[in-house]
């Protein structure tokens, strides 16, 4: 899928004279970007960047990655794109946890340089189960693994998740990712009313999703009781194992922030069942096995539960609401693949654009049973 419409030269140029101003005079910098791995994301632009400056007499070529929010031109997925917000995040992540997150080195938060907002961050080496085409297809690292290191790289990741969530005072740490331009009386409650601004604005443009309509009035009618001021942690938002980067099936680093808020600890829970519930409904229209055994939900709430002491109930309102989030996702993405004309046309029914409409009407189905 194309992401972006910019001419990475032109960046490259203009990158340079910025960072002259942020590095020792004398450094004579030299900038060569390249794309990230076309394998993962879809939203906020990724570009590979190295680095060359002379200090102390020494010259040496440093790796970084740059994220940027995306050109108003090339669909962007999500209505805002806060840069600063993901930047301070994982700057404050890597300051109180031991959760591993790149360091972040510099940010450009007005857009005045690129058009838009961006960050470097260091370049960590590592691996990640693919999206494209999804990890439970076959044919790649994570799937030919024994099942003892997946289920070491399942069980560590959820202890990622439980070290986020165990950073303590999330709601005051992590404030300035409340949503508190939305009406609602918790985070979870605002994060809610952003989640249907958002949809009505993919649909405005394309059509409303009869899936999402009654995925939203579900889980209205049955707002989860976890929903409580002691429940509030800092949630990673985009928590799939296809987010973070792993040396021998431990994570050295936990990837894309921009979802990041905080909420009850069940949405980032919720979010990773989900997210390969999805893969593998995926496998299985295609008759491929999968991976079935792998990220269960009794096995995360009690991997979980191990971590943090804390047991965790029923995940399927969670699970629902990241469906929803997944299906605007779709909406969104299917409009740039239009604009950049991989799509001859939109299709009338909207909700042909979901890769996890079957799994969202059986679990929509089974609650409604």
């Amino acid at each position: 899928m194309t992401r972006s419409s910019r001419d990475t030269d032109a960046m490259a140029r203009t990158l340079t004279g910025w960072l002259a101003g942020h590095l020792p005079d004398g450094a004579d910098v030299e900038i060569t970007l390249s794309g990230a791995s076309d394998s993962n994301g879809m939203s906020s632009e990724t570009i590979l960047a190295d680095v060359t400056w002379t200090a102390d007499g020494s010259r040496a070529t440093h790796g970084y990655v740059i994220r940027m929010a995306p050109a108003p031109r090339d669909v962007p997925v999500f209505q805002t794109y806060r840069l600063d917000h993901q930047y301070e995040a994982i700057r404050l992540v890597g300051e109180l946890s031991d959760v591993p997150v790149p360091t972040p080195r510099w940010l450009e938060a007005t857009g005045d340089v690129l058009g838009q907002p961006f960050f470097f961050m260091e370049r960590i080496e590592g691996i990640v189960p693919p999206d494209v085409m999804p990890y439970t297809f076959g044919d790649n690292w994570f799937f030919d693994a024994s099942d003892a290191d997946k289920r070491r790289l399942q069980d560590s990741t959820v202890r990622a998740i439980a070290g986020l969530h165990s950073i303590p005072d999330a709601a005051t740490t992590f404030g300035f990712l409340d949503v508190h331009d939305y009406p609602g009386g918790t985070p979870l409650r605002r994060l809610f009313e952003k989640l249907r601004s958002w949809y009505a604005w993919a649909a405005a443009e394309l059509a409303p999703s009869p899936l999402i309509d009654e995925a939203l009035g579900w889980l209205e009618a049955h707002w989860p009781t976890v929903d409580t001021p002691d429940n509030v942690v800092l949630s990673w938002g985009d928590s799939r194992v296809g987010n973070c980067l792993y040396v021998d099936f431990e994570p050295v680093a936990v990837l894309d922030w921009e979802m990041a808020g905080i909420g009850p600890r069940e949405l980032d829970l919720g979010w990773i069942v989900f997210a390969h519930q999805v893969f593998q409904s995926i496998s299985d229209v295609f008759g491929m096995p999968g991976l079935p055994d792998v990220l269960r939900a009794e096995d995360v709430r009690a991997t979980y539960a191990e971590a943090t002491g804390v047991e965790v109930g029923d995940l399927r309102w969670f699970e629902i609401y990241s469906a929803v989030i997944w299906g605007v996702v779709f909406m969104r993405t299917g409009a740039r693949q239009v604009h950049f004309g991989e799509l001859a046309e939109m299709p009338e029914d909207v909700d042909t654009l979901f890769h996890h409409a079957p799994l969202m009407r059986a679990l929509l189905a089974e609650v409604s049973a």
